[in-house]
């Protein structure tokens, strides 16, 4: 083998802690640790998919997902996490250069459309609720409910990491262990863009045309 393709690693005597280390986390424990909880959380979401597709036509004489499911406002929604997702990306982007309001702003952004998902999936829920489809109607409606609502249930945890983050943020600035901690959460919130693309697709967009 060339020696120009060899790498040589040192470590340095002295390394400067003082600022993020945008190469640090990719043979990291936490990293690693963090893509097997993804992994995990894929199981799951799959395993949700699985039963909706299994259910979706068993709907005890009430209503589909065509004359349920209101393609717009799931569209909207998906326009919003989309943007969420680059507002997010935007804010990972600030820290790496260590400025710490531009982190801030874009994260306050991020969860202002997190927080907007959030609510025009309750409104949704409600909506149905009310009209006397609820998850107990039928099997269809209960498994729409289960992988929709697990889906918004992760956008709300992720949008109370986002608060704590966006605290020791601002009251410790970025550190190393608070830069990390940002990639891990990118990960996770661009985790659940690409899953509400599968939901979009396959509940939404199939379940209405």
């Amino acid at each position: 083998m060339s020696d120009s393709l060899t790498i040589h690693h040192t470590r340095e005597p002295f390394p400067d802690t003082s600022v993020p280390d945008p190469h640090q986390d990719i043979f990291s424990k936490t990293t690693l640790g963090f893509w097997m909880y993804l992994m995990t959380d894929c199981l799951v979401f799959a395993t949700l998919f699985v039963t909706y597709a299994v259910l979706r036509h068993n709907t005890f004489g009430g209503p589909d997902s065509r004359t349920l499911l209101e393609l717009p406002t799931a569209f909207i929604e998906t326009l919003i996490l989309l943007t969420s997702s680059l507002t997010s990306g935007l804010g990972l982007l600030a820290a790496k250069r260590s400025h710490r309001t531009a982190l801030l702003g874009w994260f306050a952004l991020t969860f202002v459309l997190g927080a907007s998902f959030v609510a025009i999936e309750m409104h949704e829920f409600t909506q149905f609720v009310h009209a006397g489809h609820s998850w107990t109607r039928s099997a269809f409606l209960s498994s729409f409910f289960t992988l929709v609502g697990t889906h918004g249930a992760h956008v709300t945890s992720g949008l109370i990491w986002m608060c704590i983050m966006m605290g020791q943020v601002f009251f410790h600035g970025i550190t190393v262990a608070n830069f990390r901690r940002l990639v891990l959460f990118n990960m996770f919130w661009h985790f659940l863009d690409v899953v509400w693309i599968f939901i979009f697709t396959y509940v939404y967009l199939i379940g209405v045309l």
